[in-house]
């Protein structure tokens, strides 16, 4: 009875979701310490460029050379922008602890782009909540949802959105895409009801 073709096959059911359980936690795991360890080496890079003043010399080739020589040493995820963006990393999250545990390097490499710390701080909040992969990520930011958001017109709800994430009270709220309708002419308001428009 205990070995009946039911219970192996349950056995073999059981290992399989063991084995995808464990690495997808050595996965997870890998990616935290890859991104803290970027981290520091921005938190390096930075160090180095100030030299213990309290803002960077300018006019260095500091990246094209560290770019060439860390990737003669250590591989090719060593590119210019790759160490421009771990820079950046460092100075936006000056700690170290706020770095999500969720988020890949490729997720922080695309926000990252963004040039406005409400926007880098909405787009972190956004794929930690909603668990977006980076192609959403991307595809999120090419449609400029924040920007969107910011027309709203409502700036203490975008800072609020840019620290706490969107959160969809309703199912509807998912599916309905906003609109900008200014070359209506009609009075502005915060909101309007489709009916109304």
């Amino acid at each position: 009875m205990k070995n009946s073709p039911e219970n192996y096959k349950l056995l073999i059911g059981t290992i399989g979701n063991l084995l995808r359980e464990g690495r997808m936690q050595a996965a997870r795991t890998v990616n935290t310490i890859l991104v803290l360890t970027y981290w520091k080496i921005g938190q390096h890079i930075v160090e180095f460029e100030q030299d213990g003043k309290e803002k960077a010399g300018y006019g260095t080739q500091l990246f094209e050379r560290l770019s060439k020589d860390l990737t003669t040493l250590y591989g090719k995820r060593f590119s210019r922008s790759n160490l421009v963006y771990m820079r950046k990393m460092y100075l936006y999250f000056p700690i170290c602890e706020t770095l999500s545990h969720i988020l890949t390097w490729s997720h922080y490499f695309e926000i990252l782009k963004s040039d406005s710390d409400l926007e880098i701080g909405f787009y972190s909040k956004q794929c930690e909540k909603e668990n977006w992969s980076v192609r959403e990520l991307k595809r999120q930011m090419k449609s400029m949802l924040f920007h969107r958001l910011a027309l709203s017109k409502d700036k203490e709800g975008v800072m609020k959105l840019s620290e706490e994430g969107m959160y969809t009270q309703n199912a509807e709220d998912i599916i309905k895409d906003p609109y900008i309708l200014e070359f209506l002419g009609i009075a502005h308001k915060e909101q309007y009801l489709e009916g109304e428009l």
